[in-house]
């Protein structure tokens, strides 16, 4: 996969559960691609955003319909920087050990290994890779931190992450 250009911007973004903040709009606003790991749950979340930047999607367990046909993992590379993205990481990491992603070789490693599912805003570095879980857009459980969608960047030392959060919906937005 190429290696990345000084530069670009990433928009991250996971279970939004049929919820789009409309800061999310705003905070991703001059990205080169958005990635959505799953849970998306209506698809008007997925057109809003690729009215911002291309948009690489992929199905979470709540996904059906139309969603529940999106892939479950899927290789891409954008602004030069090469990513894969499923909705479980478990999941994710075991196909991807087993060279069973499409657009990716067995022995290859990403830059960037993107997942949702828990809820939880997470970041590391594993051999090389950044493995990023952006935390739910949307929260739906009481007991969720707080919303919460992340920006990649590519600066001069490499990829940097910026976690931006999100206000809880009221009852009203529900």
């Amino acid at each position: 996969m190429a290696k990345s250009q000084a530069g670009a911007r990433i928009g991250v973004i996971s279970d939004t559960h049929g919820y789009l903040d409309p800061m999310v709009l705003e905070e991703f606003a001059g990205v080169d691609h958005i990635i959505h790991a799953g849970d998306v749950m209506d698809g008007r979340i997925l057109e809003a955003l690729a009215e911002i930047a291309p948009v690489t999607a992929v199905a979470g367990n709540m996904d059906d319909g139309k969603l529940g046909k999106l892939p479950r993992e899927v290789a891409g590379t954008a602004g030069g920087i090469s990513f894969v993205v499923g909705h479980k990481r478990k999941r994710l990491l075991k196909r991807l050990s087993l060279g069973k992603i499409d657009g990716i070789g067995k022995r290859e490693l990403p830059d960037l290994v993107v997942c949702g599912h828990d809820h939880l805003p997470a970041v590391e570095w594993m051999d090389g890779t950044l493995h990023l879980n952006p935390g739910s857009a949307s929260a739906p459980h009481f007991e969720d931190d707080d919303p919460t969608v992340a920006i990649v960047e590519r600066g001069h030392a490499g990829l940097d992450v910026r976690f931006i959060r999100l206000a809880r919906r009221t009852d009203d937005e529900s």
